[in-house]
């Protein structure tokens, strides 16, 4: 099976439950909130933004919330159902991000919050060269995933049978992953978790910029 498809059928099986754990996330987590608020600061007015692998919608809606035109991106149409559910009067598409079928340029910034979790390192790079075509010159992207150096495999995620890999990656490989891909890096911001909200791995999230041609 395509990589692609098993993560959307695997995900399929778990919205409900990932929906119910995870939407109201944001209210727990302060950093994420400070740095999403940056984030749409930065891309105020510029034009539309897009959260890529959004689950049930939450970041996109913190986004909404705070003035930003932004729609939603998933491989699940069960997850893309409860986005929809969760967040009327947002807009959700169904996409994967290693072929966005969004224009060049057609985008001010990207969110994308442990949307790489499920891709191998090798993947990574076709990820990379996809949210860096689709970003305007100066857009920004806003990345976050697990620090580590290791793959799980899960049998059973959120008391649902899966067949799915987890990914730890870290940060100045990323860095580097980015840099080749044509991004410029801001910053890169490091966390532990948060007892009791999330899972217990420390968390990365870079701020990233497509170069204005000649700058």
């Amino acid at each position: 099976m395509a990589l692609a498809d098993s993560i959307r059928d695997n995900y399929d099986r778990v919205a409900d439950e990932y929906a119910r754990r995870i939407f109201d996330e944001l209210r727990n987590k302060p950093l994420d909130r400070q740095l999403l608020e940056r984030f749409a600061s930065a891309t105020a007015g510029s034009g539309l933004l897009c959260d890529i692998g959004c689950g049930p919608g939450h970041v996109g809606r913190y986004l909404h919330d705070a003035g930003a035109e932004v729609f939603g991106v998933d491989l699940s149409p069960a997850m893309l159902g409860k986005a929809r559910e969760l967040n009327p009067g947002m807009q959700f598409r169904r996409g994967n991000m290693l072929a966005l079928d969004l224009p060049d340029h057609s985008l001010a910034g990207i969110t994308a919050f442990y949307a790489i979790v499920n891709l191998p390192p090798d993947a990574l790079p076709t990820a990379f060269r996809e949210l860096h075509r689709v970003l305007q010159p100066d857009g920004l992207l806003l990345l976050a995933f697990h620090i580590g150096s290791e793959a799980r495999h899960l049998t059973e995620f959120l008391d649902r049978p899966v067949d799915l890999d987890f990914y730890f990656f870290q940060p100045e490989g990323i860095r580097s992953m980015l840099e080749e891909a044509g991004f410029a890096i801001d910053e890169i911001v490091e966390r532990d978790p948060y007892p009791e909200v999330e899972h217990p791995t420390r968390r990365a999230y870079i701020f990233a910029r497509k170069p204005v041609r000649g700058a």
